[in-house]
């Protein structure tokens, strides 16, 4: 049974939301109403970030609590090894009804991972892929630019596998109120991601006079980094007319107004059950979303628009509501939190730290630190973020790196790696991003988990181009 040591746990994770695009972020435009009242009367975390800006390598290590290159999902395509427990593995093995509704971008076999069931599943499920790492790094389809370009009011299958997502938990929220069973409901949302099309009311809400264009156009300052202009290449991001970029950021605003209302009906029918005071809501994205920002879209990079995640904790009468914090902190700080709050069994080995007692008020201490990684496409070689204080360092193999001061310079236009009276800084960063990640051993690694993936593919394509030629060939005689 839930109650003040066990609660049960309502944990939200959307896809693609940026915080900076949200009322309780400070958003003059985005409205996030129910967002904003968990937000009042939670414990806001300013400075959360992903560990890494796609989708399955950051849900991956959130689900794990370990980061990349320990659990080697380097891409859209890799698997998280079934004999790694998860947080659902943890909290069943303590006592708890874990369960699963919408997306959490397993790839595999294993479609739970320590779920119980899957209630409602996101038919967003990628196959063990293994796209090879171009040298130099190959353009990509002109097709992708479509994402903006198609962008405007209308329906999706996105949408669709949303409210269906958002049925089975309602359902499960009222089904389980007279349970004895302390219960964990996953509920994992796709929107806001893209495809930029949102029903109406939700696209005219913002088009064509309640929509910003971007702040940060890209190397405003000094020579931009190799790796945002890779980004580019890949989905052919240049040369959007100013409608085009107004269109796909309302429709970008919309799905996550669209987003925030299912949050409330949610919480809505805790209240209605009484289990409002016996559960702790959390409300996450796996990533971010660039949307015109520093001339990107989606994610794939470094910057803050893409690696840094919302990150709203709420349990009313046990967490004083009306704090942020603004020291860093990642997903896998949140999945030992969870596993703390559920007072569940771990393996010993998380790399997260819990930030229950902050959100109990019984430390101010803090590591004020977060790691970001990544080795996914529209790249050629990894990458790892550093966050700590007001720094921010980047570390690309083979390449020159990046040192920001997000306090003084939170757009990121001015790249002060190489900077005299910053050298000390930047040696105790670059010390400290490498203290246990080692870019040449992880481009070797990198390089042969593609390797055997494309064989392993390859070898099922052909499965399958046998059978189809075999149905065929009946077919024809």
């Amino acid at each position: 049974m839930a109650g003040p040591e066990r609660p049960n746990i309502l944990l939200i994770m959307s896809d693609e939301h940026a915080p900076h695009f949200s009322g309780f972020h400070g958003h003059p435009l985005v409205q996030t109403p129910q967002l904003d009242r968990l937000a009042a009367d939670g414990v806001v975390f300013n400075n959360a970030y992903c560990n890494s800006p796609l989708c399955v390598p950051s849900r991956a290590s959130f689900m794990s609590g370990l980061h990349l290159h320990r659990i080697g999902v380097w891409d859209n395509g890799a698997t998280l090894d079934e004999n790694i427990p998860t947080w659902a593995h943890m909290l069943r093995a303590g006592g708890y009804d874990a369960v699963l509704s919408g997306k959490m971008h397993l790839v595999g076999a294993d479609n739970l991972h320590g779920f119980r069931a899957e209630i409602e599943g996101s038919r967003s499920k990628h196959p063990i892929s293994g796209g090879r790492w171009q040298q130099p790094h190959r353009i990509g389809n002109p097709a992708s630019r479509g994402r903006v370009e198609d962008a405007g009011a209308g329906d999706s299958p996105h949408v669709q596998i949303d409210d269906r997502a958002e049925a089975a938990a309602l359902r499960y929220i009222r089904e389980r109120a007279e349970s004895d069973q302390p219960w964990a409901l996953c509920v994992g949302f796709i929107l806001p991601h893209f495809p930029l099309v949102v029903p109406e009311p939700y696209f005219s809400m913002y088009y064509p006079d309640r929509v910003d264009l971007p702040a940060y156009a890209p190397g405003a300052r000094g020579i931009e980094h190799p790796a945002h202009e890779r980004v580019r290449q890949t989905f052919h991001l240049y040369d959007f007319s100013e409608d085009q970029v107004r269109r796909a950021r309302a429709a970008y605003f919309g799905l996550i107004t669209y987003l925030d209302e299912k949050i409330g009906r949610l919480v809505a029918a805790l209240d209605e059950t009484g289990q409002r005071q016996d559960t702790a809501v959390v409300y996450t994205s796996d990533h971010g979303e660039m949307v015109g920002e520093h001339g990107l879209w989606w994610k794939n990079t470094l910057f803050e628009h893409a690696s840094r995640v919302p990150l709203i904790c709420n349990w009313p009468g046990h967490w004083d509501g009306g704090r942020t914090f603004g020291g860093a902190c990642s997903l896998v700080d949140l999945t030992a939190t969870v596993v703390d709050l559920a007072r569940a069994p771990t393996p010993g080995n998380l790399d997260g730290d819990s930030l229950l007692p902050l959100l109990e008020g019984r430390t101010g201490d803090w590591k004020d630190e977060a790691f970001c990684e990544y080795t996914g496409h529209a790249t050629n070689t990894p990458a790892r973020m550093l966050r700590t204080g007001r720094w921010k360092l980047n570390l690309y193999h083979g390449e020159a790196h990046e040192l920001y001061d997000i306090a003084a310079d939170p757009g990121e236009q001015q790249n002060l790696a190489g900077t005299p009276e910053l050298a000390a800084v930047e040696r105790q960063l670059l010390r400290r991003v490498q203290q246990d990640w080692d870019p040449a051993a992880i481009n070797a690694a990198v390089h042969r988990s593609q390797q055997r993936r494309a064989i392993i593919a390859a070898a099922e394509r052909g499965t399958h181009d046998a059978k189809e030629r075999r149905r065929m060939s009946a077919i024809g005689g």
